[in-house]
């Protein structure tokens, strides 16, 4: 008995989410790589402000030149709203990503409707990719691919 009251206590702490987004970094092989700053975020279709779902970047790096000083180099993120967002966003700002697939889940608190979906890298002595995608709340499956310095973007219903 006190092991289904744990288990049901265990998803009651579980934050309601409107679908899950997965993130792929492919491994590129250049001689120096340098892990990319990455935003995701998603725009009403019938126009509205942008949320931001994700910012990765060197939150770590503090002095002179600290780890912000890079994000206007996500440039279609920064000009829809990123020079206005306080960081470090709690929620959504977090460390660079190492290549690999990484799971951003989509607030449960977004309104049903169209949006759509962008996902933007910028590597260090790399290039720049702008990905986007469809996406309605409730979520529904989606798909789309970088072709450099992004990989697969996946959207999962719930």
């Amino acid at each position: 008995m006190k092991k289904s009251l744990i288990l049901a206590a265990g998803a009651i702490a579980t934050p309601a989410t409107a679908g899950t987004i997965t993130v792929t970094i492919p491994r590129i092989a250049v001689s120096e790589y340098h892990v990319p700053y990455v935003a995701a975020w998603i725009e009403p279709v019938g126009g509205g402000a942008a949320r931001t779902l994700a910012l990765w970047y060197d939150i770590d790096k503090v002095g002179n030149e600290p780890g912000t000083k890079w994000l206007a180099d996500l440039r279609t993120w920064w000009r829809k709203g990123g020079r206005s967002l306080k960081l470090p966003a709690d929620g959504v700002s977090g460390a660079t990503r190492a290549p690999g697939a990484y799971r951003i889940p989509i607030p449960a608190n977004i309104k049903p409707g169209a949006y759509t979906l962008h996902v933007e890298a910028a590597r260090e002595d790399g290039g720049r990719e702008l990905v986007s995608v469809s996406l309605t709340i409730p979520a529904a499956n989606g798909r789309a691919s970088g072709k450099t310095e992004l990989g697969a973007i996946t959207i999962s219903a719930r």
